[in-house]
């Protein structure tokens, strides 16, 4: 953690100028802004004329339109990215991936297509980030070997995203600006100003971006929380002033819009695992979101309360408790860790193990504890484990499995069906009506979720007051222009999409290739081995090769049929070209299959 250490220090000499005001609340958080920088402000000064600390707002003038373009994260869970145009200057919101569905077999994770923006690349002016979450920078690598781009992002975000860029190379190459709240950032005729927000994961902010066209707010994800646990507040009162100056469009997290009401406060989850802990004998394995840093701090209070040690289990989580502990968001004494491979040393109610998993990942540490393939931890009768997490849409069936492995092995199971265990970072109707009353936005688009979730938001705004006629349901790709006078309004698309990632291939995976999978999944392969003369005859009789279609040995009579229909086609055709000889074997054959097995397996004709 010393790199990460040295490598802020050099960003922040950079980057960071803070500019004195009248105001006496903004000198006070200018001074804590300049104590948390850890580095030389003697060297500071002047070096970076885009960060300031906010101002009042003052009109601008002549007027041009802005272009608001999502190219990821609606009509979906994931994969979230705006992009803000005005005139000749471009700046992109967040660069988030997305999670392969069940029939992207063999896809480890989905990024946005950005043919627009390396068509407009010499109009990019940086990248601003709300929070620290892989749908909102998980892309940030694959998109920064295309288009290299400055990105600016609040700490702890800031430190997530350089652990990415370091494990593709890149942290040399893209240069990262630490922002703090009240900090506008001022991006060619774009103005960001950074609000401090709550979600999930600290350091969350909302934008507001000034523009001769107008302000537009954006959201990032949110709750409203009231009593945070790391005592860090969302500022309310900022949004209501910049509600005041006049605010052109609110972009606003869709995520839970379909839930009446308020979220839960993160500490009513820790009131229900300390009753867990209390007087329990049983070893704890606990599963969470790697990224939930304050329930992670919460889980250290309640290991030491309780006199248990703690060990961690996966890659993401032991990461990400490094980078917080190193930037004194989880304040944890070494001498409350054991190593992983030491907990036998430890008696079991005197024990915390902290996992991921809890979304039933495939290959995640609590998978294969609860399949009896992790190698340094067994179940036990006299284990209790949590999943302190409910399961994001479409993970359910993979979690159930989890949960009934476990069960099978006689292990007690707490989950969020059970007890309390488990809070959203995401705003429910009421938090979400708040938002857009403090805003008071001429024009509402939600974003960020599925189309259910977009019309319900819609349906929220509506019964504020709000009509058709300034609610704005977005589409991937689809162009909203406008300005404060004119308004706004849909007026083109540009090309998007989705970019598999395979491996360490980006973008060589696509519709074709994923059909085929998905018929070798189904029906399997049939390969015919033909050995041709150089007068178009059989050298050899041909060979039946299956893989996930029939057992050869158990379906004789179909191979011997399948020969003789390759060996009756080359004998009519009296040709010496291979093309026609594969399609037209591969045609009779597939269809000679469709008819007597109802399957359709790929057909793989060679010519040796």
């Amino acid at each position: 953690m010393e790199e990460n250490k040295t490598s802020n220090t050099h960003k922040n000499n950079d980057n960071k100028k803070i500019n004195k005001t009248n105001n006496k609340e903004h000198n006070n958080k200018s001074k804590k802004n300049i104590k948390n920088n850890n580095t030389n402000n003697s060297k500071n000064k002047n070096k970076n004329k885009n960060i300031s600390k906010k101002t009042n707002n003052k009109k601008l003038n002549n007027k041009g339109n802005i272009k608001i373009i999502p190219l990821g994260g609606i009509g979906e869970i994931g994969a979230n990215i705006t992009v803000l145009e005005y005139e000749n200057d471009i700046i992109v919101i967040d660069c988030g991936l997305s999670f392969p569905e069940d029939d992207m077999l063999g896809i480890d994770i989905v990024i946005p297509d950005i043919s627009y923006l390396e068509r407009n690349k010499s109009k990019i002016r940086g990248m601003v980030i709300t929070h620290g979450h892989e749908d909102h920078i998980g892309a940030i690598p694959y998109v920064m070997k295309k288009l290299n781009m400055p990105i600016y992002a609040t700490p702890l975000t800031e430190a997530l995203i350089l652990s990415k860029l370091k494990e593709h190379k890149l942290d040399k190459k893209v240069k990262l600006n630490t922002v703090h709240f009240g900090d506008v950032i001022t991006l060619g005729k774009f103005s960001v100003e950074y609000i401090a927000s709550a979600h999930s994961i600290p350091d969350a902010a909302m934008l507001a971006i000034r523009t001769p066209a107008g302000t537009i707010v954006h959201t990032g994800d949110f709750k409203v929380e009231l009593t945070p646990v790391d005592g860090k507040k969302m500022d309310l009162a900022r949004l209501g002033e910049i509600g005041k100056e006049g605010v052109l469009a609110l972009l606003s997290d869709s995520t839970n819009a379909e839930r009446p009401g308020f979220t839960m406060s993160e500490k009513s989850v820790g009131n229900v695992l300390d009753k867990l802990f209390d007087n329990c004998k049983k070893r704890i394995i606990l599963a969470t979101f790697a990224s939930n840093v304050n329930r992670v701090q919460e889980l250290v209070k309640l290991a030491e309360k309780h006199n248990r040690k703690i060990a961690v289990s996966g890659r993401s989580m032991e990461k990400i408790l490094d980078i917080a502990r190193e930037l004194n968001y989880i304040d944890a004494p070494d001498r409350m860790f054991v190593n992983i491979d030491a907990i036998n040393s430890v008696e079991d109610e005197h024990l915390l193990i902290i996992t991921t998993g809890s979304q039933g990942e495939p290959m995640s540490a609590l998978t294969r504890i609860a399949t009896g393939q992790h190698r340094k931890i067994k179940l036990t009768q006299n284990d209790m484990v949590i999943i302190s997490a409910t399961p994001i849409p479409g993970n359910e069936p993979a979690v159930s499995r989890v949960i009934n492995s476990i069960l099978k092995r006689g292990v007690e199971v707490v989950y969020s069906a059970l007890e309390h265990v488990h809070v959203s970072g995401h705003a429910c109707q009421e938090e979400q009506k708040l938002i857009i009353n403090l805003v008071n936005p001429k024009y509402f688009i939600p974003v960020h979720g599925e189309m259910r979730q977009l019309q319900a938001h819609k349906n929220s705004a509506m019964s504020m007051g709000y009509t058709n006629n300034n609610i704005i349901l977005p589409e991937t790709g689809r162009i909203i222009e406008g300005n404060v006078d004119i308004g706004l309004r849909s007026t083109g698309k540009v090309e998007t999409g989705q970019v598999f990632v395979d491996g360490l291939g980006v973008g060589d995976v696509g519709n074709i290739v994923l059909r085929d999978r998905k018929n070798l999944s189904q029906d399997g392969i049939i390969i015919a081995v033909i050995n041709l003369n150089n007068d178009g005859t059989l050298e050899t009789e041909p060979d039946i090769i299956s893989r996930g279609f029939v057992y050869v040995r158990e379906s004789e009579q179909l191979v011997r049929k399948l020969k003789q229909i390759v060996i009756d086609e080359i004998e009519e055709l009296e040709t010496t070209e291979w093309n026609t000889v594969k399609a037209v074997v591969k045609n009779k054959l597939s269809k000679y299959i469709m008819k007597t097995t109802k399957r359709d397996p790929i057909i793989l004709p060679i010519i040796v």
